[in-house]
């Protein structure tokens, strides 16, 4: 039976307490996707992590890595990098909601853990770069439509008011 490369089978570390097991990977994770960024599925998300058994719980720590895309906020041009989350979690048979991992039978998976801990890290409004200055004015020009201007050197022509806030006209404010 073929098991995915992030359950780890850790029997041998939890009958010796003390004893430590790296897991170093390179692994495919679908569904990696925010708003505004992602991490491509043909890109591996890194695994470098130690764990190390304590008594009936094991705790993980170590470095979970991806390369991520997405548009730049200001500009909407196509940016991306590369993301690191620094993880110290605790697995256990009877896991607290919200505090610890569940560990179960003779094996952790360890794929809830990084697809968080990827997630978390990923950019909620990624920018091209600290310098990005937004969208050339040149190469996409403003304009509203339905906006009418007046002859050259007028101030432009009040724009039309939107239908839906007529019954706003109506109204009238005792002073």
């Amino acid at each position: 039976m073929a098991t995915h490369p992030l359950v780890v089978h850790v029997t041998d570390l939890l009958r010796r307490p003390g004893a430590r097991r790296e897991v170093q990977r390179e692994v495919p994770l679908a569904g990696l996707v925010l708003t505004s960024s992602e991490v491509p599925e043909d890109r591996p998300v890194g695994v470098d992590l130690l764990l190390e058994a304590q008594g009936e719980q094991l705790i993980v720590e170590g470095t979970v890595w991806a390369v991520w895309t997405g548009a730049c906020r200001r500009c909407l041009e196509p940016t991306g990098g590369r993301v690191e989350a620094e993880v110290e979690e605790v697995f256990e048979r009877h896991p607290t909601e919200g505090e610890t991992w569940p560990l179960t039978g003779e094996h952790v998976d360890l794929e809830p853990l990084v697809r968080e801990a990827v997630l978390l890290a990923l950019p909620l409004a990624p920018l091209c770069g600290p310098d990005c200055l937004g969208p050339d004015p040149e190469r996409f020009p403003a304009t509203v439509e339905g906006v009418a201007t007046g002859d050259e050197g007028d101030e432009p022509a009040e724009p039309p008011l939107d239908p839906r806030w007529a019954a706003l006209e109506a109204l009238k404010f005792d002073e």
